[in-house]
């Protein structure tokens, strides 16, 4: 039986709501939620046995992200208490031309505190077979970033299937270090990896080269030089996202195996409810398929590109939609006629 492990931080996310502005709320929404964390959440919903590992801080605000957790079948059995806060981020849903806004506010949070070698990994991952992690680890603390390697390295000496979503974002690297410093060595034990080749590029430390999707002939090159990199590489795939509106968007995608490139037709997503955790949607769909099937790579690809689809109309972090509303996506039936 497959078991996958998935590593990072469990957020509270304060958003406003009605797409109001920061300075015109009077409340904000309460969830919680994280890219590693958003993974195993749609992995436990499809029936896969997931289990994120974290550390949070040992009060009520913990607690109720613990409870979390355990309220979405994620196993939370190596997750730790320390630290003195839970990390916040906090959401202005956009509209029509007006885009969403994230503010972080996680500094000094109990992931980002953690000891190099708290978790003992040798023994979260017997009788596992995938582990997961992001970008987004890395880039919390110098701390956070080591004990990730620390996990990365003994997934690999164990024999575990080991992906990454890239998920760069800019207002995090702040400890001092760049990509460029940190993921080469973490790639390079990758099996799967999910982003777009020119942030691909710029963490492994290469010149950005602005890929034209569209030039079919030209993209097995490019993946071919990420392949050369990371020297695990197994799959790289990559959504592509059309954004109309705030509230419109076209989602396709490509992976590449390092043979063939994939290709996944461009899909209309409109009105968005909630794009925030849509990457972690089609990361999940696609560590689901490729378990289910690792040799029918175009499935996986259509399986991500339809998970990432609905989770636009689901407000929250995490996808919430069932094994049998992707593959009706997966099969043409968006129609979104009431289940009687």
């Amino acid at each position: 039986m497959n078991k996958v492990v998935t590593f990072g931080e469990i957020m509270l996310r304060l958003s406003t709501e009605r797409h109001l502005r920061f300075g015109q709320s009077k409340a904000f929404a309460a969830t919680y939620g994280g890219g590693e964390f958003n993974v195993a959440v749609s992995l436990a919903n499809y029936g896969i046995d997931a289990e994120f590992v974290t550390r949070i801080p040992d009060n009520e605000i913990g607690h109720c992200a613990l409870k979390e957790m355990r309220k979405m079948n994620v196993n939370s059995s190596n997750v730790l208490f320390g630290g003195d806060r839970l990390g916040v981020y906090f959401l202005e849903t956009g509209a029509g031309n007006r885009g969403s806004n994230v503010v972080y506010d996680r500094a000094n949070s109990a992931i980002a505190t953690v000891e190099p070698g708290t978790f003992n990994w040798e023994k979260i991952f017997e009788g596992k077979t995938w582990f997961h992690f992001s970008g987004i680890t890395a880039a919390i603390s110098e701390n956070a970033e080591e004990e990730c390697l620390i996990a990365i390295k003994t997934a690999h000496k164990l024999g575990l299937t080991i992906s990454c979503d890239l998920n760069y974002r800019s207002k995090l690297w702040k400890y001092g270090k760049e990509p460029k410093d940190v993921m080469p060595e973490m790639l390079k034990y990758c099996n799967i990896i999910l982003g777009d080749i020119d942030t691909a590029f710029f963490m492994l430390g290469k010149e950005k080269i602005n890929p034209d999707y569209t030039d079919e002939a030209s993209l097995p090159s490019l993946y071919g030089k990420l392949f050369e990199l990371c020297p695990n590489l197994k799959v790289a795939a990559t959504t592509l996202r059309y954004s109309i509106s705030a509230s419109h968007q076209r989602i396709g995608g490509i992976l590449f195996d390092g043979k063939q490139i994939y290709k996944a037709a461009v899909k209309e997503i409109t009105p968005v409810v909630d794009r925030v955790g849509t990457g972690d949607a089609f990361m999940g769909g696609l560590i689901y398929s490729l378990i289910k099937d690792t040799n029918n790579k175009q499935k996986a690809l259509e399986f991500a590109v339809a998970a990432c689809c609905l989770k636009h109309t689901i407000v929250g972090d995490y996808n919430l939609a069932t094994l049998e509303e992707v593959e009706n996506i997966i099969n043409g039936d968006g129609s979104a006629k009431v289940s009687r």
